[in-house]
This record gives C-alpha cells, sequence and structure tokens, in this order.
C-alpha cells in the first residue's frame, strides 16, 4: 500500500477560487472548460483538494448531502496513463444516486463513461487504530455490486492529476445493485466482472485489478481519509475503483456490469 505522503504547500487562495470557479462555471452551463494548467499544478494535491473542498462546500450550500466516498485510479493502467503511482479519491452526495434498472437524463453528467465496481457499505468508524486491513474489513457491513458513471468538466478528458482531484475525482453518478453480500459470502480480490454496453461486452476485469483487492482500496481511503481530517464513517458508502476500462456511454445506452458472487447491475441512459 502506498502511505500518505505531505502534498506540497496550497497555492494561493485566489487561485483556489478561480479554479473552483471554472468548474462550478461547466456544471452549471454544461460546457467542459480547459485544463486548469493555468492556475494548478499537476502534481500539487493539496491545491486540488483545497479545490474540491470548495466545491463539496457549494453543494452542500446548494442543499446537497454527502453519503460517503469514491476511490479513483486504482488501476496500475490508469495511474501509469496520468503519471502517478496512488490513487485519489471524492465525495459522494445523495443525489449521484441511482437504483438498479433507473434510467439517467442524458444530460445529468458531462461526458459520461461507465466503470464496474464494488460498493461497500460501512458497520463501523474507521477513525482509530491502526487501519490495518483486518480492521478495514472488520468494519465492512456488506458489498454490492455497482456501476460508476465518471464525469468530467475538462474538455475531452484531458485530465492531470491534479485536474481530476480537483473536480471531485471525476465523480458524476453510481448505480447500485440490490444485492447484498458480506465478507463471509464472498472474496473481493477473487471476483471477476463484465460490463456491457447494449449487450455487446465492453469491458472486463477482476477484484484483483483495484489495488490487488478492493479492500486494499479502502484501507487506502481510510487512513488518507483520516489524515485529511474527514474519516470515515459507519453507515457511509464506499465506490472502491474500477474492476476493468472505463467506457464511454452516450444518450439510449443500456449499461449492465455483472460481478461474480455480487449479481448484476444496469441502467439506461435518456434519449
Amino acid at each position: 500500500m502506498n502511505e500518505v505522503t505531505s502534498p506540497p504547500d496550497v497555492a494561493g487562495d485566489a487561485a483556489i477560487a478561480a479554479a473552483a470557479d471554472r468548474l462550478l462555471t461547466a456544471a452549471a452551463t454544461g460546457i467542459p472548460v480547459p485544463p486548469m494548467r493555468d492556475l494548478l499544478d499537476a502534481t500539487d494535491l493539496k491545491t486540488a483538494y483545497a479545490i474540491q473542498e470548495r466545491l463539496t462546500a457549494a453543494r452542500l450550500a446548494g442543499g446537497a448531502t454527502i453519503v460517503g466516498r469514491k476511490i479513483g485510479l486504482t488501476s496500475k493502467a490508469v495511474q501509469e496513463q496520468i503519471g502517478v503511482d496512488t490513487p485519489d479519491f471524492g465525495v459522494l452526495f445523495d443525489d449521484m444516486a441511482y437504483a438498479d434498472g433507473d434510467v439517467l437524463p442524458a444530460d445529468a453528467i458531462l461526458q459520461p463513461r461507465a466503470e464496474a465496481e464494488i460498493a461497500f457499505v460501512l458497520a463501523g468508524d474507521l477513525a482509530e487504530g491502526e487501519l490495518s486491513y483486518d480492521q478495514v474489513r472488520e468494519a465492512i457491513d456488506y458489498a454490492v455490486t455497482a456501476i460508476e458513471i465518471c464525469g468530467s468538466r475538462i474538455a475531452d478528458w484531458k485530465i492531470a492529476f491534479g485536474d481530476t482531484v480537483a473536480d471531485n475525482a471525476s465523480a458524476g453518478a453510481y448505480v447500485l445493485g440490490s444485492e447484498r453480500r458480506r465478507l463471509d459470502e464472498f472474496e473481493p480480490r477473487e471476483v471477476t466482472m463484465s460490463m456491457s454496453i447494449d449487450d455487446v461486452e465492453v469491458s472486463t476485469g477482476t477484484g484483483a485489478a483495484c489495488l490487488g483487492d478492493p479492500v486494499n482500496a479502502v484501507q487506502w481511503l481510510a487512513r488518507y481519509a483520516r489524515d485529511f481530517g474527514e474519516p470515515l464513517r459507519a453507515g457511509q458508502l464506499i465506490l472502491s475503483g474500477a474492476l476493468g476500462p472505463m467506457r464511454p456511454i452516450a444518450a439510449g445506452n443500456t449499461v449492465r456490469s455483472t460481478v461474480s458472487g455480487l449479481g448484476s447491475v444496469a441502467f439506461s441512459v435518456g434519449k
């Protein structure tokens, strides 16, 4: 597991405010914006998370409620593509949630892409102690299969690490399956996944593709979130990261993911 390292000093508050305003404008207008390289160094994580906090504050002021976190960049291939060696995380809000079989409005997410994941719901806080692998497993109540609909307010997904962190780790929406499994009923690292768009298989993968074990991803998040000052709490939902490649989706598509031991989940995109 990667240890949390001290990010560089935060850039000026004016740059943070300008970057947050740029992303909020993109969300409000539905028009993606250029990468924020004029305001944000691609490796300056402290500044990127400060921008993310501004976006979170704006969502909360608008009436949204935080229900959990998402973990991104858990695949070694994606990390190498962006030039990093660590995941990132974003915030999940109540209005991002969709149920199995729901229709996602076509204009709900900018530049949407779908990826299949395992979602965990916590039974206990992860705020004290070593936050060992075993402690994290014991804190998990149950798991469900999930599809995350990622979105980017950065034009053409031309993101560096700082861009996606600032943009709430490219979080958009998520769809949860209805079958719940405890960790004594299946082993997350051993699952296989298949995701299809309009009945054509477009992505496959395994639990081991997510940091070697999706529980490893939750452990990484638990440690980082605590150091960040916002520990994971009982009842929160955690999207643990992609089990296979992310794929673009469009109006009219039907997306389905099947994860061995967890069942299937599907949604459609409105026209």
